[in-house]
């Protein structure tokens, strides 16, 4: 592969009130609050804690169809999804639709934090949904 994973970029909790979680990451475990913000396409607010090698991505979904209330109903609250820095994403899913991944995002799209982000389907990856983030 031509394209290198950075690191992990983030590990997203899907939760139904992140007063709670943010309280815990914040407050009890002082990981410092970097964003909260509202992801209108993705009917999702972010609240983003950084701990200096990794981020900590609580999900909550804004609306009753969002993909984040659909992950709720169906596993109730946990881990949603693994994410990892790539230095180039447009390259990374070439090679891995190339390589037989399949791909939920065919085309970079923008995500948290200004990133540009697409989804590995997770029957590609063990069951594991993964995204992959490039800095704007």
């Amino acid at each position: 592969m031509n394209f290198k994973i950075l690191g992990i970029e983030h590990v997203a909790i899907a939760v139904d009130d992140m007063k709670k979680p943010a309280n815990v990451f914040g407050k009890l475990l002082g990981i410092e609050n970097t964003s909260t913000e509202e992801i209108a396409d993705q009917k999702v607010i972010t609240d983003i804690f950084d701990t200096g090698a990794g981020k900590i991505e609580l999900l909550e979904a804004t609306s009753d169809d969002s993909p984040i209330s659909k992950f709720l109903e169906k596993r109730g609250q946990g881990v949603h999804h693994v994410a990892f820095l790539v230095d180039n994403l447009k390259l990374a899913l070439s090679e891995l639709s190339d390589a037989g991944i399949e791909l939920i995002d065919k085309t970079p799209r923008v995500g948290a934090e200004g990133m540009m982000i697409a989804f590995l389907h997770p029957s590609s990856t063990s069951g594991v949904l993964v995204e992959l983030c490039q800095k704007p």
